[in-house]
């Protein structure tokens, strides 16, 4: 078949380039700041070298300021517009296996089945009101992985051909082969030696500081509605506050972001209308323990003095403290029903069938959405991520008799090894950590008792509990921050053959360390707190022979446990809308402010409006286990 070739488009023509009928697919940035003349040599290499590769696998640059102009030394940032031609697109989605349309009309699933668009029907599952009439569903089509041999299969016509690949398509072609492309490693000490010996991938070179960033361009707002519907509904029915209880349009969230984010929001809307009927029963039965804790028996003959509540308790330390009376637990024995009370057994009974429910109609829900985003044998059809496949040895696929890359055991092995040992490492340290604190409470509760003011020692055990919670959350959030890079780098020596392999895989080590590492404390209060204590004077009942053991109130450890809940996790979402709200738009402050000093773009230029913006995850793992907390 001849070769199709580039088409005009007529859009916004900061989405293009200079003459306006080449569509900037990616920018990358540079800046030069070298340390010496023989480093800015180096980096010049590598970066021409870079380039010229791209442009040998299908590419076309455009500089911003040109290399030669005047205002190229003026510039603090300089960017290369990239645009991927015709031929690189259908050679990057045959390799990409990308699931495209079908030629015939009459392919259409909804017309050959008579069934109404799969993943809109997702939305039904939130009980959130439906989107406006406006926002129609994505029309479901018959799709096959595309193949150049049997091009003339697929729904492409020189008319439509601006229309065959997605803007989101036409950036993940391009990323794929900004990811793949070489170029020579110098090495500042000894270039000549190492000058032949090639690396790979643009996020080598942004780690080097070659490169400042790479991204996709966002869509503008400011185009003409008829040019710009999706990005327009996205921006008034999505991203809207206003619209927070809609459903979501998860057709165009995937057409603007692609498939893995989408389905994240797909399963987020899920999750909270599940959550919506369990969250009412909670609530109900919140008010049943406000309402009735009164009239309990039990509480009574804690707090009123005709009964339990003058029975004389031992003192709380061996030196300065004094006979207490159960009267002094009525607070707590009072806290801790409204939270444990009859309805907490129903309520558990319910949240385990819940989740079990809420699981398999989870599984049903997404086996619709990934059949209509023909994402079903997405893992069956997923290539060779480009480190693996460059850097390992070749041999024969005994299948289909090609030569392909493979790890040997005897070096995958080691690697397992060193990952498991490290994995394990850090799960002990989790665990001395949270014996750390165990420890700091037994010494610390016996110094505020030891003082000579009775406000502190009336107050010792809430004290100990609140300053204890909020080591062990500093703790949590600097262990996680040392264990997530060390997990992405054993992950990156395993050398994963797929993404998903290696998603998988770094999902595994994190969820391990996560739990323990959140949760390793809560369990200690809920189930061991208290259990070895014993009597004043028994030996069994001190640490090292000396301190007094870990001791519940009289009403139980549930106030405790309340404390140590509220302190982490309210702590962790503090911390994470910190870290993903204040955070970056601090950061964006700061960036245009910056960048207005230096530059101020003269058309208000796409490329240079989007460059303060943040990198996008490279998973979605936080953002599911922040849900889960």
């Amino acid at each position: 078949m001849t070769e199709l070739e580039d088409v005009s488009y007529e859009r916004d023509s900061s989405m293009f380039f200079r003459s306006e009928h080449k569509r900037i697919d990616y920018i990358i940035v540079y800046q030069d700041y070298p340390k010496s003349e023989e480093d800015y040599n180096i980096r010049t290499k590598q970066r021409k070298e870079f380039e010229k590769n791209l442009i040998s696998k299908g590419l076309e640059l455009e500089y911003d300021p040109e290399p030669d102009s005047e205002d190229y030394n003026r510039r603090k940032y300089k960017y290369i517009k990239i645009h991927a031609s015709w031929k690189c697109l259908l050679e990057g989605a045959e390799k990409l296996a990308l699931q495209k349309r079908l030629k015939h009309s009459s392919n259409r699933i909804d017309e050959a089945l008579n069934t109404n668009c799969l993943s809109c029907s997702c939305r039904n599952f939130t009980g959130f009101p439906p989107l406006p009439e406006d926002i129609e569903c994505e029309p479901n089509y018959f799709t096959a992985p595309f193949d150049n041999d049997d091009i003339e299969q697929f729904d492409i016509e020189l008319e439509n051909q601006d229309e065959f690949f997605t803007n989101a398509e036409r950036s993940l072609i391009v990323d794929s082969v900004l990811a793949e492309t070489a170029f020579p490693d110098y090495d500042d000490d000894d270039e000549e030696s190492t000058g032949n010996r090639m690396t790979f991938g643009i996020d080598k070179l942004v780690k080097l500081d070659i490169y400042r960033s790479c991204y996709p361009l966002h869509e503008s707002l400011k185009r003409a509605e008829s040019d710009d519907e999706d990005r327009r509904n996205l921006r008034l029915y999505w991203a809207n506050w206003k619209r927070i209880f809609t459903f979501q349009p998860l057709d165009l969230v995937r057409k603007y972001f692609g498939e893995k984010i989408s389905i994240y929001f797909c399963w987020l809307g899920f999750y909270t209308g599940m959550l919506i009927p369990v969250a009412i029963i909670g609530f109900v039965c919140f008010i049943y323990g406000v309402a009735s804790f009164f009239r309990q028996e039990p509480v009574k003959d804690i707090c009123e003095e005709d009964r339990l509540g003058n029975l004389i308790l031992c003192p709380k330390c061996d030196r300065g403290c004094t006979f207490t009376r159960l009267k002094n637990s009525c607070l707590n024995s009072r806290l801790s029903y409204i939270f444990d009370n009859n309805s907490t057994l129903a309520f558990a009974l319910i949240m385990s069938i819940w989740a079990t429910v809420f699981l398999e109609f989870w599984k049903r829900a997404e086996k619709r959405v990934q059949y209509d985003w023909d994402v079903s044998h997405y893992e069956e059809e997923e290539k060779m991520r480009p480190e693996y496949e460059l850097n390992n040895q070749k041999r024969e696929n005994p299948i289909t008799k090609k030569m392909e890359a493979f790890i040997p055991w005897t070096i995958k092995g080691p690697r397992k090894c060193l990952s498991l040992s490290v994995v394990l490492f850090m799960i002990t340290l989790v665990l001395a950590t949270i014996f750390g604190v165990i420890v700091y409470r037994i010494i610390f509760v016996a110094v505020l008792y030891s003082l000579p003011h009775n406000l502190i020692k009336e107050r010792a055990s809430i004290i100990t509990t609140i300053t204890a919670a909020l080591i062990n959350l500093i703790a949590i959030q600097l262990l996680s921050f040392i264990y997530r890079k060390l997990a992405k780098y054993l992950t990156d020596i395993e050398a994963p053959k797929t993404n998903t392999q290696y998603d998988n895989s770094f999902t595994l080590k994190m969820f391990l360390f996560q739990f323990i590492n959140y949760y390793g404390s809560i369990f200690y209060i809920a189930f061991f707190k208290g259990r070895f204590a014993g009597k004043p004077g028994d030996k069994e009942g001190y640490f090292l022979g000396k301190w007094r053991q870990d001791e519940c109130d009289p009403a139980g450890c549930f106030v405790d446990l309340f404390i140590q809940l509220a302190i982490i996790m309210g702590g962790k979402q503090i911390f994470n809308n910190v870290k993903e709200l204040a955070i970056p738009l601090v950061r964006k402050y700061l960036r245009l402010k910056i960048g207005k000093t230096e530059h101020k773009p003269a058309e208000n230029a796409r490329w240079e409006i989007d460059r303060p913006l943040l990198d996008p995850p490279d998973n979605m793992f936080d953002e599911y286990l922040e849900m889960g907390n």
